[in-house]
Parts: structure tokens; sequence; C-alpha cells
């Protein structure tokens, strides 16, 4: 950890071969599972403070709100975990979006985001975590900013629809594992802590 108040994880759901989504899949690429799924309503109990750019803003708050609703579409599982964001604290950072946001407990930043993280570790308490947002993720790693690096894997390689490729413009990491486990038989949860690096490891 960095010795900062409020220690900012990056927090992402990525196929095996690096998308954050793929086209004509569902979300979670349909392979949550009630343990994982627990495990989602666990840590929306922790304090934690989201982060996240507009899109997913909009997509979340979207989708969270279709949970509350009769015939939603979603298994009351994923309902409830969706459903359950409305009550996490979450600052959104955008220069198009205007207040007041409709998404209960949102907060609307438009400066700069890397400046606006920086103080946010200072005088916030708990977690901050990234949502989604990928752009801001790059951003935040790039300039050293995160203290952890979580995954979770589906098991699938999604190399014809896949879309939003994870990695691309990132720098190099060096990744130090601090924790990993299983869901359901079939998803992993990897946790690291990064270092962007200047050089390939293992050369003087």
């Amino acid at each position: 950890m960095s010795g900062t108040s409020a220690p900012l994880m990056v927090d992402l759901i990525i196929s095996l071969d690096g998308y954050a989504s793929a086209e004509g899949w569902p979300g979670w690429w349909g392979l949550e599972g009630p343990e994982y799924l627990a495990w989602l309503d666990d840590e929306a109990t922790k304090d934690v403070t989201m982060l996240m750019g507009a899109n997913t803003y909009r997509v979340m708050s979207g989708m969270s709100g279709q949970a509350s609703e009769e015939n939603s579409g979603f298994s009351k599982e994923e309902g409830d975990s969706l459903a359950g964001l409305a009550a996490v604290p979450k600052i959104i950072f955008s220069s198009t979006l205007q207040e007041p946001l409709a998404w209960p407990n949102s907060e609307l930043v438009s400066g700069d985001a890397v400046e606006a993280v920086k103080e946010l570790k200072q005088t916030r308490t708990g977690t901050l975590s990234t949502l989604g947002s990928l752009s801001l993720c790059r951003s935040l790693l790039s300039a050293g900013l995160v203290d952890r690096y979580r995954l979770v894997i589906f098991p699938v390689i999604t190399g014809k629809t896949g879309s939003e490729r994870i990695y691309d413009g990132y720098p190099d990491v060096a990744l130090d594992m601090v924790e990993s486990r299983t869901f359901d038989g079939r998803l992993q949860l990897l946790e690291y802590i990064p270092r962007v690096i200047d050089a390939p490891l293992g050369r003087g």
C-alpha cells in the first residue's frame, strides 16, 4: 500500500483473452454463479466508493434501475446485486453529464480525474474502487495511483465477438500476487499489487 488513507483498487471482469465484454453475450458472459454473486453482495456492504466514467454510469445506472422493476429479465441474484449498487457511494468523472445525477448516491466531478483521485486518496476513508471505465483505469494506473489490481477471469475466449480490449494502451506493469480464489468452480479471482515499470524485469 502507498500509505494513503484510501487505497485505490482497479476492479475488472475479463474474458481469458482480455476483453471486457463481447457482442451478443449476456452480462458476465452468462457464467455468473451463486457463489460469485454472493461475494459481489458482500463486497457491496464494505466501505467502498466506486469510481466510473460517463459511459459506465449510463449503462450501470440503467441496469440498476431496470433490476429493481418487476419482470426485469434478471435472475433474483442478478437483480439484487445490480439494484444494490444504488446504495453505494459513487463518483462519476465526466465533462458531459450534468447534475443532478439520477442514480442515488452519485457525485459528479468534471475536472481532471487523475488530480481528483489524488485528492480523494488523501481525504476519503475506506477503499476507492473502479467500476468498468477502462480509460479511467488506464489513466490511474499509468499515473501510479493504483494500490490493488483485481481481475475476475471468466473461462471464455471471445476472439470473434470480444469488444473493449482491456490492456490496449497500458504501460508495462509488474504484478505481485496477494490473493487468488475460485468462484463456482469456474471463475478465477486474481489480486495483485501493480508497479509500473520502465524496463523488462530480470535485466540489471
